[in-house]
Parts: C-alpha cells; structure tokens; sequence
C-alpha cells in the first residue's frame, strides 16, 4: 500500500465531539476528505453555525457528560453506520486561579472534559473493539503538561485526559483500537478569543512560542489527520503537541 493510501480518510464514519472551536474545523476538514461526519454538540447555536456551513455533515445534538445520552447515540449513530474513528474535541476553561476557583468551576469542567471523554471512549470501544479496529483522538492542551496560572482546574481535566487516553491505549491496543491525544499550544478559538482580545494577554502568550506567533485552528488538522489514519496503525497512546515550540521552552 503506497503512502497516499495510507492517509486517506475516503469512506470512513467518524464521530465528531464538541463543534464550537476546532471540533467545527476538523467536521468540515473531513468531510472534504471524503468522509461520512456525524458531528454532535449541546449548543444549538454551534450546531445551527456548522449546519449553515457543511450541508454534508450528519448533527446531532448530544450532552456527552450524560451517560444515557451518550448510549443512545453511540448505539443509533452505529446502527446507521458503522462508526471507525472519533474526535473528541470538547473543552471549558474558568481561567480562575485555584483559590477563586469555585466547587461549581471545578465539578463543571471536570464533567465538561473529562467525564464526557471517558463516556464516549467506553461506549465507542464497545463498538470498536469486536471488529478489531478504529482510531480515537483526543483533544487535549499543552496546559495538560503544563503549570499554567489561573488553569487549575482546566490543567486538571487535560492531564487527566492525557492519562485516561493512555491506559484507554493499553488497553484496547491487542483489539486493534488506536487511541491518541493531540495537545494544541495556544491557538485562538471560540474558547480563547476573548482573552486574546487582550493586546498584553495577546503579546505575553506569543513571547512564550518559539514560532513567534499564535496558532490557527487549522494548524491541528494534520496531526489529527494523520492519527486517524492507516499511516498511524502503529502508534497508540501518544500526545503529540501541536504547539510552535511552545512546550520546549
């Protein structure tokens, strides 16, 4: 099998999680890959902003922290398709600093994060695992690695994230079942751009990259690409930063 077989994404089914910052990107991104895209989201305004955007794109709105609704779509989803990757791209930062940081903050980004990864990795692998294939990305952060201020519990759900992928990796690896991290470096999403709006947040951020710049949400969609495809067979249980530099320094 040549190179480009190996990273083609055509024909595959692949469950897009969280679509208001770069989950949209990547649904759109592989969708003009040629893949069939179920993206799910609990916000109607980023399913209406996807829907007016990428008419290919199966939606469906889902609270992937809730366990029942994340059977029910894992189970509808693979009785119309038979779901082979994942993208996990769901993430709230409080950006409070630990002593303002309410139980409120924590236990809602703990959900948000983390709980939601750990349900819809369980249920997919279900799925995945008796027919000894698939691929799941996580997105993760560099903040996951990192001790930033004011990211308390944020760092928390993404350190948490990089490990439960990684024992999720073990496994699953004998199964056939992929299970990887991508940790963006600051980018500017839904998610940040308000901070960023900020010029002294702005220009502090972007002297800590090596790049000289910030990210853009594309910059991720190689990496994720590659992960999901045949070309990653062999790699499981890795976060591979996405970050200018920025976790060197």
């Amino acid at each position: 099998m040549n190179a480009e077989n190996l990273l083609s994404l055509k024909g595959r089914s692949i469950l897009v999680c969280g679509i208001g910052g770069l989950g949209g990107v990547v649904a759109h991104y592989l969708a003009d890959q040629g893949v069939s895209v179920t993206a799910v989201d609990v916000s109607d305004i980023a399913l209406d902003a996807l829907a007016k955007k990428d008419e290919r794109i199966y939606l469906r709105k889902v609270n992937i922290a809730d366990e029942q609704e994340v059977i029910d779509l894992v189970a509808t989803v693979n009785s119309e398709m038979e779901i082979d990757g994942l993208v996990h791209a769901v993430g709230v930062n409080p950006r409070k600093s630990v002593l303002d940081t309410t139980v409120e903050d924590w236990d809602a980004t703990i959900q948000t994060n983390l709980r939601s990864a750990f349900l819809i990795g369980r249920e997919l692998a279900k799925k995945m695992l008796p027919r000894k294939k698939g691929s799941m990305v996580f997105i993760s952060s560099v903040a996951g690695s990192l001790a930033h201020k004011n990211h308390g519990v944020y760092a928390a759900s993404k350190g948490g994230l990089n490990q439960l992928l990684r024992v999720m990796a073990h496994e699953f690896a004998s199964s056939g079942v992929n299970v990887n991290g991508v940790a963006p470096g600051y980018i500017n999403t839904a998610l940040t751009n308000s901070y960023l709006a900020d010029r002294t947040n702005y220009s502090r951020l972007v002297s800590l990259i090596p790049k000289g710049e910030l990210g853009k949400p594309e910059d991720i969609l190689g990496a994720v690409h590659f992960l999901l495809s045949e070309s990653a067979q062999f790699v499981t249980g890795q976060v591979l930063n996405v970050d200018g530099g920025r976790t060197l320094v």
